[in-house]
């Protein structure tokens, strides 16, 4: 099976790519149930600036696609796995790039398509959407609903991403082509290492800090979200991309519960043998920087079932050794540059004090 996977060096690709090389020295994982048992023959378009072995590899910019349609085209892919899509005028390039020589596109999208996104952002009025979410669930009316600001913060971190992003547009140009079927993956936040977003991070350093309690603001304490270990979601790409079922669908991934943003605090705690404690506290109660704008009642659970009927989908790494792996590379990377949490103890231990 030939496969042509457009980005790769990144956070998730590299776990993908590592994937199927491991796959090519030992037999193919259980989880994938497609009719191609041996590992693929697969080929990287990506910047280069990060090297990467175990595949062929094709330099370019994903920017200027239509400019290496001819080396691209020739390759013939049964599968092309975009990563890196950003915007709908890109994936109308992907799709003409590859129309009539590939057998199928499977690109990547995100949870935050849904109108409970928006309803949590406070971008969109009415009701809150109910939950779980399931890939019939409404989606936002708005589009391009990143700040500017906030936008430039986001492409610091995720080059790739041009100032037209949005995954709305990017799903209806892949599975609107009346020739080159398609497949999407809604994904959800992204954990593990090589985060760039290092969503352990607030959490970690307080307890490494051995701070004796941590403070969290009462709604965002409760607040639900989707999230999925690199790997698992790396498995899920690898699943939808060598099982033909997938053509023509859109499935979420994620793992099975969305647990609160206090319960994960309590998973990590366990991991790493942190015995403090955990106070939960009014909005009025607790520093700026430990509350989160918008509407927190919106919860933004989301329903996996589909994938895991219709393509067997499992989790190859348990839950429990996943946070392990990310709390040790987190330990290992800290942060040198840009990080989104904040830490200023003297409010939150004035906060304890009153």
């Amino acid at each position: 099976m030939r496969i042509l996977l457009i980005g790769g060096s990144g956070f998730i690709g590299r776990h993908l790519v590592e994937l199927w090389r491991a796959a090519s020295v030992s037999p193919v994982p259980s989880v994938w149930r497609g009719p191609f048992r041996a590992a693929p023959d697969l080929t990287i378009f990506h910047r280069g600036t990060t090297p990467i072995s175990g595949a062929r590899e094709i330099i370019g910019d994903r920017k200027q696609l239509p400019a290496y349609a001819g080396v691209l085209r020739a390759l013939k892919p049964d599968v092309v796995i975009d990563l890196i899509l950003s915007s709908g005028a890109q994936a109308r390039d992907l799709m003409t790039v590859f129309r009539g020589a590939a057998g199928r596109v499977v690109a990547l999208s995100s949870a935050d398509v849904y109108r409970a996104c928006a309803v949590l952002h406070g971008l969109e009025p009415g009701p809150l959407e109910p939950i779980p979410l399931t890939e019939t669930s409404a989606l936002r009316t708005q589009l391009h609903t990143y700040p500017p600001a906030q936008l430039r913060m986001v492409q610091q971190l995720y080059p790739w991403i041009d100032d037209e992003y949005d995954k709305i547009p990017v799903e209806h140009e892949i599975m609107s082509d009346a020739t080159l079927p398609g497949t999407v993956l809604r994904l959800p936040m992204v954990y593990g290492p090589g985060d760039p977003l290092r969503r352990f991070h607030g959490m970690l350093k307080r307890m490494d800090d051995r701070r004796p309690a941590i403070l969290f603001e009462q709604s965002f304490a409760a607040w639900r979200s989707p999230r999925g270990f690199v790997e698992n979601v790396a498995a899920a790409i690898a699943l939808a991309a060598t099982n033909d079922r997938a053509a023509g669908q859109i499935y979420n991934v994620a793992e099975a519960e969305s647990f609160t943003e206090l319960e994960w605090a309590q998973m990590i705690a366990r991991s790493v043998g942190w015995t403090g404690e955990f106070v939960v506290r009014p909005a009025d109660q607790v520093p700026e920087h430990l509350r989160l704008p918008g509407n927190t009642q919106q919860h933004w659970v989301v329903d996996s079932t589909k994938i895991r009927r219709d393509l067997g989908y499992t989790e190859p790494i348990a839950r429990d050794e996943a946070i392990r792996r990310t709390v040790e590379w987190e330990r290992a990377n800290p942060p040198s540059g840009f990080t989104p949490h904040r830490f200023d103890y003297a409010a939150e231990d004035a906060a304890f004090a009153h």
